[in-house]
């Protein structure tokens, strides 16, 4: 034998509407509360992704070897070594391939995405995260052995992470920058080439 199914009673109809009004007002309260106390709060500092404008610094008292890209906001210190450089800056990869000075290719190597226990120390660990940002023309300049060389983006490439003949050694002077694709070391690497200006 079935029993008829029940319908919903007046009762339980103004409980529901009930909970619902109720849930709205408490919402209202704590939504309100916030706004209020917001102004409060202590802010979060912003942290600026601007370059450092080297026509007001005195190159005399910083002579660290170092690359600037207004496009990118970056200026960053780059070193020989090994791969331990990268959290100090960029990697000057096979210097004997070239450097400002000498001409031939001139690698540098830097994290793209590298996280940090802060916004600020993420963004400094990840200089080239804007790499994909530069077009041909772009300027890049470098400070080297405490003397300026101004380099023009000539062309950007994507290759993957076995494609080793990006730092082979080159006739004609050149910048070579390159990194990990955002999504991975194992997705393959960006590479900005750029060449010297003539001063």
């Amino acid at each position: 034998m079935s029993h008829p199914t029940k319908r919903p009673t007046r009762h339980t109809a103004k409980s529901i509407f009930f909970l619902f009004v109720s849930t709205g007002l408490v919402l209202s309260v704590i939504y309100i509360g916030a706004t209020l106390l917001a102004p409060q709060l202590t802010p979060i500092p912003y942290i600026s992704a601007s370059p450092i404008d080297l026509n007001k610094q005195n190159d005399a008292t910083d002579n660290r070897n170092r690359v600037q890209i207004d496009k990118m906001g970056i200026e960053v210190p780059f070193f020989t070594g090994d791969a331990n450089v990268l959290e100090k800056g960029a990697w000057h990869r096979k210097p004997e391939n070239g450097n400002p000075e000498k001409g031939g290719n001139f690698i540098l190597a830097a994290h793209r995405f590298e996280i940090g226990n802060t916004p600020g120390e993420t963004r400094r660990r990840s200089p080239f995260f804007k790499i994909d940002s530069l077009v041909i023309g772009d300027k890049i300049r470098v400070f080297y052995q405490k003397k300026w060389y101004t380099y023009s983006v000539s062309d950007k490439i994507e290759v993957t992470p076995t494609s080793l003949y990006i730092e082979n050694p080159s006739v004609e002077p050149r910048l070579t920058l390159y990194s990990c694709m955002l999504s991975g070391a194992a997705a393959g690497r960006y590479v900005i080439i750029a060449t010297p200006d003539d001063d």
